[in-house]
């Protein structure tokens, strides 16, 4: 599977906004609707979607969605 394109269908189901695109350079700040509250949503949809779990030291400071697919690939 790869990775970006499962986080990107993730992205879309949590944000349900089917026109997100993500690059691996992409942070909170480049979408709007994308805030703490979200992330925590955002973060338990990704591990459900992978089957995979964060410990969260891992998820306390990830810069970017190439960070997050990083680790995500990680788990796999």
């Amino acid at each position: 599977m790869d990775v970006l394109q499962g986080l990107t269908e993730v992205f879309r189901m949590v944000f349900e906004d089917d026109s997100i695109e993500l690059t691996r350079a992409m942070t909170a700040d480049d979408y709007d609707g994308w805030d703490s509250m979200s992330h925590v949503t955002l973060l338990m949809a990704v591990e459900d979607h992978f089957g995979v779990t964060f410990e969260d030291w891992e998820v306390m400071n990830l810069p970017d969605v190439g960070a997050l697919a990083d680790l995500v690939q990680k788990k796999l």
